[in-house]
C-alpha cells in the first residue's frame, strides 16, 4: 500500500514535542535556586591567642627598693702623738693590717733620753726616801726618852713623807716618759685596710698638733645607710598592727644589696636600726644595715640599691603589672574561664614588688589571668562573649611557669570540644 505524506503549511512549527525540554529547564532553575539558599556560611575566625598566667597563692614578701651608700663599719685616723722626724714607713699602702701592728717610726732619741732622766730622778728620790726613813726611825725611841724634842721628831717624819711623795712623782715621770717613747713607734689602733700614707719619710710630724698619717677602715662587715619615706613606714607598721601583714622573720629584717651594674650581691645583710627622728625637710627616716664583705668586694662610698624585706602578706598573689587595668571604678584583670570565655574581674591590690603587683583579694588559685594579647581581641559591643586561646605567658628573658604550662593543655582541650 503506497504511503501518503502529510504536507505542513509553510511557517508552521515542527510537530516535535517540546514539553520535556521545558521541564528540564525549569528543574535546573529550581535546583540552582535551592543550591543558593542552602550554601554554607563563611568560616568564623579562630580564637585570638593570648598569654596567661595561672594564679598561685602564697606568702609574698614585701620588698622595698631604696637607694643607699656604703660605709666602713669602723674608721680610725692614724695620727702622730709624739713630735719628731718621721724615719720609716713600715706597711704597704692598701694592705690589711692588724691592731697593734707597727706602721711608722718617729725619731725616738729625745724620748729615750727623757726616760733616762726620769729614771735618774726616781733614783734620787728613792735615795732621799731611804735617808729620811732612817732618820725618822732613829728619832722615834729618842723622842720617847725625851732625848730630843718632839718638834725635831715631827720634822723627821714630815721629811720621810715628802721623800715618799718624791718617789711616787719619780715613778710617774718614768711612766710618762716610757709612754711618750712608745708613741714614737706608731701602731694600728684597729684591724682593717689601710690607705695611702699621708706623709713621707723625713717629714716633721706632731709639732703643735697630732699630724694625720694614714686612715684605716674596717670593711668587713660594711654598713649601708639609706632612707625611707616616713609615710610608707607608717603604713607598713599599721598593716603589721592590724594583722594584714606578718613580720618577715624573727629578729632583724633581711637586706639584699644591688650593685651599680644591676647584679645582686652574694651575701645577705640584716637591718640594724631605724632612726626615730624624721628629717623635717625631706620627710625621710634613716635606716642602717650591716652587710658581710669577706671578699672585700664592697668599698666605702659606693652607691647601691637596697632591697629591704620588711613583712610578708599571707595568701597573696603576684601578677605582672601589665595584666592589671587601673581605673576610677577600681583595678581589674581579664580572667579566662574553663570554657575559654574572657571576663573582667575586680581585684584589690597591695604594694608593688619590682614589676609585679601584690593582689590581696579577687582571685583564686588555679584561675588563668590574661597578661598579653589585648591588641588581638576582636572589637565588638560591650558584653559580647569573647573566646580566646590561652597559652602560657613568658616574661622577657625567662621561661614560662610550670603551673601555667600544665594548665594550658586542659584549657585547649576544652576549647576544642566546645568548637
Amino acid at each position: 500500500m503506497p504511503m501518503s505524506r502529510v504536507i505542513q503549511p509553510c511557517g508552521a512549527p515542527p510537530s516535535t514535542n517540546r514539553q520535556p525540554l521545558l521541564l528540564v529547564a525549569m528543574l535546573s532553575l529550581l535546583l540552582a535556586g535551592c543550591g543558593k539558599g542552602t550554601s554554607a556560611p563563611p568560616a568564623a575566625p579562630p580564637p585570638a591567642q593570648v598569654g596567661v598566667v595561672t594564679v598561685a597563692q602564697g606568702d609574698v614578701g614585701l620588698v622595698t627598693v631604696l637607694p643607699g651608700r656604703l660605709e666602713a663599719s669602723r674608721v680610725a685616723q692614724v695620727r702622730a702623738r709624739a713630735s719628731g722626724i718621721l724615719q720609716k714607713r713600715l706597711f704597704r699602702e692598701g694592705s690589711d693590717v692588724k691592731a697593734g701592728q707597727p706602721l711608722f717610726s718617729i725619731d725616738a732619741a729625745p724620748y729615750a733620753a727623757a726616760v733616762a732622766s726620769a729614771q735618774a730622778g726616781l733614783a734620787r728620790a728613792e735615795a732621799n726616801q731611804a735617808q729620811a726613813t732612817a732618820l725618822a726611825e732613829r728619832y722615834k725611841p729618842l723622842v720617847q726618852a725625851n732625848a730630843i724634842s718632839k718638834q725635831e721628831y715631827a720634822n723627821a717624819v714630815a721629811a720621810q713623807k715628802q721623800a715618799d711623795a718624791d718617789v711616787a712623782v719619780g715613778k710617774a715621770n718614768v711612766q710618762t716618759a716610757n709612754i711618750t717613747l712608745a708613741y714614737a713607734a706608731v701602731t694600728a689602733p684597729i684591724s682593717g685596710r689601710i690607705g695611702r700614707s699621708l706623709v713621707t719619710e723625713g717629714a716633721l710630724v706632731g709639732q703643735g698638733e697630732a699630724t694625720q698619717l694614714a686612715v684605716i677602715q674596717q670593711i668587713d662587715p660594711m654598713y649601708v645607710n639609706f632612707t625611707q619615706s616616713a609615710s610608707e613606714a607608717l603604713k607598713l607598721r599599721a598593716g603589721l598592727a592590724h594583722g594584714q601583714y606578718k613580720q618577715a622573720g624573727k629578729g632583724a629584717a633581711s637586706v639584699t644589696v644591688i650593685l651599680e651594674d644591676g647584679s645582686t650581691y652574694a651575701h645577705t645583710g640584716r637591718l640594724l636600726f631605724t632612726d626615730l627622728t624624721v628629717d623635717a625637710t625631706s620627710g625621710q627616716v634613716t635606716l642602717r644595715a650591716e652587710i658581710p664583705n669577706p671578699e672585700k668586694q664592697l668599698l666605702p662610698g659606693l652607691y647601691v640599691r637596697v632591697k629591704l624585706a620588711q613583712a610578708q602578706v599571707s595568701g597573696a598573689i603576684l601578677l605582672p603589672q601589665q595584666a592589671v587595668t587601673r581605673g576610677a571604678q577600681g583595678d581589674t584583670v581579664m580572667v579566662v574561664g574553663p570554657d575559654n570565655h574572657l571576663s573582667p574581674r575586680l581585684i584589690k591590690l597591695g604594694p608593688a614588688q619590682d614589676n609585679k603587683w601584690v593582689v590581696l583579694e579577687g582571685l583564686k588559685t588555679g584561675e588563668q589571668v590574661m597578661v598579653d594579647g589585648f591588641q588581638k581581641l576582636p572589637r565588638g559591643k560591650p558584653g559580647d562573649p569573647v573566646i580566646v586561646k590561652p597559652v602560657p605567658w613568658q616574661a622577657p628573658g625567662s621561661k614560662p611557669a610550670t603551673a601555667a604550662s600544665a594548665a594550658v593543655p586542659a584549657a585547649s582541650a576544652t576549647a576544642s570540644a566546645a568548637r
